[in-house]
Order: C-alpha cells, then sequence, then structure tokens
C-alpha cells in the first residue's frame, strides 16, 4: 500500500495523487486521505492508516510539502520507506508566516491556522532520520521552497535534483517508474 500525503491546504485529490493511482493500481493500493488541517489529527490518522496497513502488508509513503515533512516523521517512525517532493521540512518555521486565516485549495473554504499548530509541527521535528529509507524529489525552480534546506537535511537521500520546475514538482508522473524501484520493484 502506497500512501500519498498532501501538502498545507490541499487535498487527496491532487493531481500527483491522481498520477499515483492511475501507475501503481490495481497492483497496489493508492490511498490519499484528505486529511484536517489540525497537524496532531493529520498524523492520527495517517498513523492508524499505516499501523493497519502494516498488519497486512508494506506500506510506503509520497508526501509533498507539508506531506513530505509528516512522511519524514512516519518514515522515521515506523521504518518505512518515503519519497519526499518538494518537501517542507522546515515546516514549522516556514508555516509560522501563515498564522491567520488560510485557504483550502480543493473547495476554497477557509480555515485558521494558528501558533497551537505550529507547536504541534515542532512536536514531531525529525532530527536524525534513517536516510535509506528516504528519496528525495526537488526541483531548484521550487518558488516556495528553497530545495538547498532538503539537501542540507538530508544529504544522504536517494536524489532526483532536476533544473526549473515549481513547488507542484513539474512532470511528477515521468518519476513513477524510478519511485516503484525505490519503494522495491514491480507488483509490489
Amino acid at each position: 500500500m502506497i500512501i500519498f500525503i498532501h501538502g498545507f491546504g490541499s487535498s487527496g485529490f491532487s493531481f500527483k495523487a491522481d498520477k499515483a493511482r492511475e501507475y501503481f493500481e490495481p497492483e497496489e493500493a493508492v490511498l490519499a486521505p484528505s486529511l484536517s488541517y489540525v497537524p496532531k489529527l493529520a498524523i492520527k490518522t495517517l498513523e492508524e492508516i499505516i499501523e493497519y496497513g502494516l498488519s497486512k502488508e508494506r506500506v510506503t509513503l509520497i508526501g509533498s510539502s507539508l506531506g513530505g515533512y509528516y512522511a519524514h516523521y512516519l518514515s522515521n517512525k515506523y521504518n518505512i520507506k518515503a519519497v519526499l517532493v518538494n518537501p517542507a521540512l522546515n515546516a514549522d518555521m516556514r508555516l509560522s508566516q501563515e498564522i491567520g486565516m488560510a485557504t483550502n485549495y480543493y473547495d476554497l473554504t477557509k480555515f485558521e491556522w494558528s501558533s497551537s499548530h505550529i507547536e504541534q509541527l515542532k512536536a514531531i521535528k525529525v532530527e536524525n532520520s534513517d536516510e535509506k529509507n528516504l528519496m528525495l524529489m526537488l526541483q531548484k525552480g521550487d518558488e516556495v521552497i528553497d530545495y538547498t534546506e532538503a539537501l542540507a537535511m538530508l544529504p544522504n537521500a536517494k536524489l532526483i535534483l532536476e533544473e526549473g520546475g515549481d513547488h507542484s514538482f513539474s512532470g511528477f508522473s515521468e518519476h513513477l517508474e524510478e519511485i516503484e524501484k525505490f519503494f522495491g520493484g514491480g507488483n509490489l
């Protein structure tokens, strides 16, 4: 099972989640839950899915932006492989700039992002991780996050680094075969 973890203000109906489903299913289930904007609730949901999944099969993660932050934490906690796509590895610092009203990009509803949410992010920050379980997918043209942050924090992770691109990681679907190999090959 692959769990796709969306970013801040996003949902499980993202382009990258759809492309992962198209590539991996029906051989392997791709779950892309639409998570609460409250970090503690999002992590609890993901932990329950992972623990249920691990009782039956192998679980791997793909996390984009804030989802990469969550995937980093969960990979470390459960010793599972994760692909981090333009990850916000300093989400606690970066999202402190977003305190106030924020927008869910899927349905344009508003939610309040607060300092208590930042504290919840700090509580799951990973200081030392097993980089053999991690693949970084970074594009230098990311207009939201400086790609060098992830390179500095995870210098020994498997790496896809591209010129240009953007925060959504243009051309994501072109790397699904490489993600499959990183996870352990075909017919997972």
